[in-house]
């Protein structure tokens, strides 16, 4: 019955599945197999071509199935390179829609040969691409610029971060060929700050050739503020009156700001962006140092529809800040990671708090927060959880685990790095969580072949699993695992002296499908069996 469905009936069906899934499901038949490959594609996934002459054939064969994302390494501007550049633009280029350049060293020639040759382009990563700006010439040309802004029309997102030569100049040329973009990166660039009256100069002329100013990308905003939604100046160095400039640009509608690393930001000026721009829908503050519980306050009460909180590495922050997290009531994603004074409670009545529906959070990172203590019956009310990190939260005990992890519809959790981790509260995971596909547990040293006997039965969907250096297991452990766990795809016993180089051979030829085995120093041995 499936062969006579038609093809993009199949495309569609596949296209829900896991890539694991989607790549057996080519072997079925050739129609199932142009229907795989045409999921792949919808599925916008990135394609990694080395920059070499035995690349060339892949990139041909990468055109014929009409592959629009892919990624470029190690560019120079070697001929080997340049040959390359010249197949992507034949085999690839009229419907190219995503390339990554990042970290390469194109010349300013075949770059704009590249982007002439893609005029179907929606997404452009020139991050650590400093060849290009250097010179300062990049575009210069007017003929030249015009052609590029021809292909770039249709430009929907530009990162230009970690460039240490871009300024004024060649960041206008560059970004004038984009009339569409509504989504940018300039993380880690060096922007520089002239603080007084300058900010609210909008002449072109005041453009520098040498350096990029806030100055100038204040006239960026200004002038596309009515289609700009999502900005990256992690690392930059924003001081809080910079940001509050920012924020109070007339049609200015974030919806997406990093601010990763930004250390001199003040917990005023996140208070008086939340209150400019409450669109906000994803907000990075990690690393923010001076930031403390205000800053959390002032997120919770300024954007009610924040999806995505990433409060890493703030060290200033408490448990009285975190009782304010329960007013985001649409929050999916939350990174506390790193959070060393947040011990929990607060933060389990939050988001599970019995005056409403919890939030819809799917993915929680708690992982380093070495005073944590999490409360179990508050947060069991997250039953919508798939991702949970809980990575060297050094405090929990086997009790806590029992309690807390009872999620079955939890995809992916780490318990890296739990000294006091027994085959008990291993067990009792297992029962709690038996959706897994993903499951880190290195270094968790009590953990014996006696625990995984009972747990391994509650996982068949287990596709990735860490077990480096945990000291106590031996070939038992692979046993119970093959047996039970079928779908593994990626195993890592590395470090574990338990286990023997031989069982490691018997554990992959029982499970065929298993492409990568980490297995470094197994038995005193170094050896890393990759298919």
């Amino acid at each position: 019955m499936a062969e006579s469905l038609p093809l993009e009936m199949v495309t569609y069906i596949l296209s829900f599945l896991p890539l694991s899934d989607q790549k057996e499901a080519s072997l079925v038949s050739r129609a199932w197999y142009c229907a795989a490959q045409n999921a792949l594609r919808e599925a916008s996934v990135q394609y990694n071509i080395p920059v070499s002459s035995a690349s060339l054939p892949v990139i041909k064969s990468l055109g014929l199935r009409g592959i629009t994302c892919i990624s470029l390494t190690n560019l120079d501007g070697s001929p080997a390179s340049l040959q390359v550049l010249r197949s992507v633009t034949h085999h690839l280029g009229p419907h190219l829609q995503s390339l990554c350049l990042g970290g390469g060293s194109p010349t300013e020639a075949s770059f704009v040969a590249l982007i002439l040759g893609c005029p179907a382009l929606r997404i452009l990563d020139l991050s650590g691409c400093n060849s290009l700006f250097t010179s300062g010439m990049l575009l210069a040309q007017p003929e030249t610029a015009q052609q590029v802004q021809q292909a770039l029309s249709g430009l929907r997102e530009l990162s230009l971060a970690s460039l240490r030569d871009l300024a004024d100049l060649s960041f206008n040329r560059l970004s004038s060929c984009a009339p569409c973009l509504e989504r940018l990166s300039l993380a880690y660039c060096h922007l520089t700050f002239q603080l007084g009256p300058a900010w609210g100069s909008t002449d072109p002329q005041d453009s520098s050739p040498s350096q990029l100013s806030f100055r100038n990308l204040l006239r960026f905003l200004k002038e596309r503020a009515g289609r700009l939604h999502a900005l990256d100046l992690s690392g930059t160095g924003l001081p809080p009156e910079a940001l509050r400039a920012l924020g109070q640009v007339a049609g200015l509608q974030l919806q997406e700001l990093s601010l990763h690393s930004c250390r001199d930001l003040s917990t005023e000026a996140v208070a008086a962006l939340c209150h400019q721009q409450p669109g906000l829908t994803s907000l990075d503050l990690s690393g923010c140092s001076e930031l403390a519980d205000g800053a959390v306050l002032a997120v919770s009460r300024g954007l009610r529809h924040l999806r995505h909180l990433s409060l890493r590495k703030l060290q200033r922050l408490t448990d009285a800040g975190c009782s304010a997290l329960g007013g985001l009531r649409e929050l999916q994603c939350l990174d506390m990671a790193e959070c060393c004074l947040v011990r929990g409670r607060e933060l389990a009545q939050s988001l599970g708090s019995v005056r409403g529906p919890p939030p819809p959070l799917a993915s929680l990172s708690l992982a380093y927060c070495s005073s944590l203590k999490p409360q179990g019956p508050s947060l069991l009310m997250l039953q919508a959880l798939r991702e949970l990190d809980l990575t060297a939260c050094s405090k929990l005990t086997d009790a806590s685990l029992t309690k807390v992890l009872r999620f079955p519809q939890l995809r992916q959790l780490s318990l890296s790095l739990l000294p006091a981790l027994t085959d008990k509260a291993l067990v009792a995971v297992a029962k709690g969580c038996p959706s897994l596909e993903r499951l880190a547990l290195s270094h968790c040293s009590l953990l014996s072949d006696h625990g995984w006997a009972q747990a391994a039965s509650s996982w068949p969907r287990l596709q990735h699993l860490n077990l480096s250096s945990c000291s106590q297991l031996t070939e038992q452990t692979l046993d119970s695992i093959g047996q039970a766990c079928r779908q593994l795809r990626m195993v890592d016993v590395a470090m574990c002296p338990g286990i023997s180089i031989a069982s490691v051979r018997r554990f992959q030829a029982q499970l065929p499908e298993v492409t990568c085995i980490q297995s470094r120093f197994v038995g005193g041995a170094d050896l890393t069996l990759t298919l």
